[in-house]
């Protein structure tokens, strides 16, 4: 039986609150991503070849070691299990990983094993070089011997295992295979993102993670279709005994198989800047869903908004809860508008992840507690300066010492969840005090938006935004629909009908 309908909202989002008490244990290839960015302004006089002018480099964790960031920063706790290379790289690869937080007991180094390292040259966002530095060996017997125990070790502290094959050694030679039945034996589920085209060696595993082209290369012949994806997953299952599927398939989205029923998950349209780490970053949240209790297809709903997210960034790079949930509640739409009513500081999260993201944040603020046709004027207007908007609203007890004893007519909850709804508004977070200036210091947003019966000078938090870089936006309102009810509170309170 294949469905196409996707999970409701409300067991995905129970599932990611219980993400902070999952342990995953990862094992793979670890490998350091080298960012080097500059311009090209001239030819090299000694051969026919670019001058890049370096204007500054950054170095990520990638392969194994991003699966492991990605677990750090959506809450949860990872044990990175594997053998580097003692060298510059390795080392920068242990001083990473020890900066989340991770356990690197496991991590060994050895000194006859190179640790993989890719560096990107990057002129103007465009990359015009790729550097690699690696050497692709199985591990001798020592090294063996010494990551299976730190493996067993690591197993009683587990919830779940990932291995991440990139095909540089570390699972090789029938590694992957051991590892597997170990967890078979300890009750524990594996997940597999796999290598190659021979999936026999990944035998017993609870489930592979192949994009769309290496499933067609595992089963030898392309595959597109819905039915041609469930009948390559279901080859794969039959033949090395997964319990089932997990299948990337880009802009489509992706699919869940298993040997009596599949499910096609719809992707959201958006933006693509780059896909290096996505993968990553879906066994990653993938894995947790599953360990905090989502079934396989609620976590593959869950598994694909976190990929939906890191496809719109740059480079390799980590996902957080706040743009989890905030990428769900934009795929499932009003159904799902509480999860952008947010507390101050997850909110703060938010308006840093959606700035690193280049997306201007805007602000607006007032009690909203009868909503009319001039709020949603307002709001839209606002929403229109900028590419994400947060709505701070005054809580009941603030609206009491504005307005008066009778209001608000509706509670802080109604007006929170009516708010959230609207789609001009991305984020609504509820402020206790009688002016939002404490929320728009945390916040610093780009863009300060109000009402035209203000002026820049009476604006709450006007100094802070523009002190910051921001700007002030002053938008006209509906004639006869004025959102200020009494013009003395407002110029006191900054707060709105």
């Amino acid at each position: 039986m294949i469905k196409h309908n996707p999970p409701s909202p409300e067991p995905l989002h129970r599932a990611i609150a219980r993400f902070g008490d999952v342990a995953v244990l990862v094992v793979g290839d670890f490998i350091l991503d080298r960012f080097v960015n500059g311009v090209i302004e001239r030819i090299s006089p000694e051969a026919p070849i670019p001058v890049l002018h370096g204007r500054g480099e950054t170095s990520t964790m990638g392969g194994a070691g991003n699966v492991v960031a990605n677990i750090v920063s959506l809450g949860a706790s990872a044990i990175p299990v594997s053998v580097i290379g003692t060298d510059v790289a390795g080392d920068n690869l242990v001083r990473m990983l020890g900066e989340l937080g991770a356990d690197t007991a496991g991590l060994a180094q050895a000194r006859d094993r190179m640790t993989s390292s890719k560096s990107r040259f990057s002129a103007l966002n465009q990359q015009v070089l790729r550097f690699d530095e690696e050497e692709i060996k199985p591990l001798d017997d020592k090294e063996r011997a010494g990551l299976i125990r730190h493996f067993r070790d690591a197993l009683t502290r587990a919830d779940i295992v990932i291995l991440s094959d990139y095909g540089k050694g570390i699972l090789l030679d029938g590694v992957a295979a051991e590892l597997i039945a170990i967890c078979r034996e300890a009750g524990k589920p594996v997940l597999v993102d796999p290598k190659g085209r021979d999936y026999a060696c990944y035998a017993g595993a609870t489930a592979i993670t192949p994009n769309r082209k290496e499933l067609g290369e595992a089963v030898g012949h392309p595959v597109f279709a819905d039915d041609e994806i469930v009948a390559a997953a279901r080859e794969l299952i039959a033949a090395h005994g997964f319990d089932f599927v997990v299948a990337t398939r880009s802009e489509k989205g992706m699919s869940v198989v298993g040997p009596d029923e599949a499910r096609h998950i719809a992707t959201q349209a958006r933006e693509v800047f780059d896909v290096s780490g996505a993968g990553d970053t879906v066994i990653a949240s993938f894995a947790l869903a599953l360990a905090a209790g989502a079934d396989r297809v609620m976590a593959a709903s869950i598994a694909n908004a976190a990929g939906g997210v890191v496809v719109g960034k740059r480079g390799t790079v980590r996902l957080t809860v706040e743009e989890l949930t905030g990428a769900l509640f934009r795929s499932h739409g009003p159904t799902a508008h509480k999860d952008a009513i947010l507390d101050a500081a997850s909110a703060a999260r938010m308006v840093a992840a959606w700035k690193d993201e280049g997306l201007s944040v805007g602000f607006a603020n007032g009690c909203f507690d009868i909503l009319h046709a001039g709020h949603v004027s307002l709001l839209h207007a606002a929403r229109s300066q900028c590419d994400r908007l947060v709505l701070g609203l005054n809580s009941d007890a603030s609206v009491r010492r504005l307005k008066g004893p009778g209001r608000p007519v509706n509670d802080q909850h109604d007006r929170a969840c009516v708010l959230a709804a609207l789609a001009s508004v991305d984020a609504v977070v509820v402020f206790e005090e009688d002016t939002p200036l404490a929320l728009i210091e945390a916040l610093l947003p780009d863009i300060l938006v109000k009402g035209a019966d203000y002026t820049v000078e009476t604006v709450v938090g006007a100094d802070v935004v523009q002190k910051a870089g921001g700007r002030v936006v002053l938008v006209d309102l509906v004639a006869g629909k004025s959102t200020t009810g009494t013009i003395g509170k407002l110029r006191a309170g900054g707060a709105t009908n």
